[in-house]
């Protein structure tokens, strides 16, 4: 892994962690794909720092948990009559 990957891979971890981010905020952020952030938190952070990669890990099981509320909350908004 080249230092470019290890420092991406690290400073997503970071963000995920201190902003309580989605994959999608991260990916946003850091000018990457949801896929790219997925496989650097998923894959190459367990390897790099597993302690870290675990708590990005509840991080993101707490959002995957929370997704449909947010959801259900972005649809009521659309359609919300005011």
């Amino acid at each position: 892994m080249n230092d470019a990957i290890w420092k991406r891979v690290t400073d997503i971890g970071d963000y995920i962690l201190t902003a309580k981010a989605t994959v999608r905020d991260a990916a946003a952020v850091f000018g990457v794909s949801k896929s790219t952030v997925h496989k650097d938190v998923t894959e190459r952070l367990p390897k790099i720092n597993p302690a870290k990669a675990k708590g990005v890990k509840e991080v993101l099981d707490y959002n995957k948990a929370e997704r449909h509320i947010r959801g259900g909350e972005a649809t009521r908004q659309k359609y919300l009559v005011t």
